[in-house]
């Protein structure tokens, strides 16, 4: 199995790094190495809806969408989003922003309490959406690369989109099969 051990400057080893702009500092915690990371958000996504492979996420999050490539792209090309990981179909890692800043992937949210899950979180999206099973390869790219997030960062908890912005989201959606990144032991 392919490891993403995660370097000092938050970037992961064998990851295919495209930078995004759509990114910011995370706050500070005082007395701390690193920002408050404690938190894995798990996404799906697909450009268009339901459609895999293609260059539609990569161009939303550097936002270069172009509306006339499809109806929805025009509802939401001037969205600016980002998450610092994508897995694709094939399990292939690609990652947009460092650990260490605060990518713009889970909007108004709340986790436990806390306000604001972009500052403490990292944002990991599957390709995927709702109607659809994800894949044996994605399921071992993300459990390697969860293993290397809590190997670099003091990880709490995982959970998805719709827990955090239940009023909102639906993400990763009923395909996601929870059960099998369980033995983790770090699910929420």
């Amino acid at each position: 199995m392919k490891s993403y051990p995660i370097d000092k400057t938050g970037f992961a080893h064998n990851a295919e790094f495209i930078t995004s702009p759509n990114y910011d500092a995370r706050p500070k915690v005082a007395n701390e190495q690193y920002p408050d990371i404690c938190l894995i958000v798990l996404h799906n996504i697909s450009l268009p809806p339901g459609q895999y492979g293609g260059n539609g996420i990569t161009q939303l999050f550097r936002n270069e969408l172009n509306p006339n490539e499809h109806p929805y792209y025009a509802e939401i090309y001037t969205q600016k989003v980002s998450s610092h990981f994508l897995i694709r179909r094939h399990g292939e890692l690609l990652q947009f922003v460092s650990c260490l800043d605060r990518a713009w992937h889970a909007g108004v949210s709340n986790w436990k309490g806390r306000e604001r899950c972009n500052d403490f979180s990292i944002g990991i999206e599957l390709e995927g959406s709702d109607f659809d099973a994800f894949r044996s390869e994605q399921y071992q790219t993300l459990k390697a690369l969860i293993v290397s997030l809590k190997k670099s960062y003091p990880i709490k908890a995982i959970t998805g989109h719709s827990d955090i912005a239940p009023d909102r989201k639906t993400d990763p959606g009923p395909y996601f099969d929870w059960t099998k990144i369980e033995d983790l032991d770090i699910t929420t």
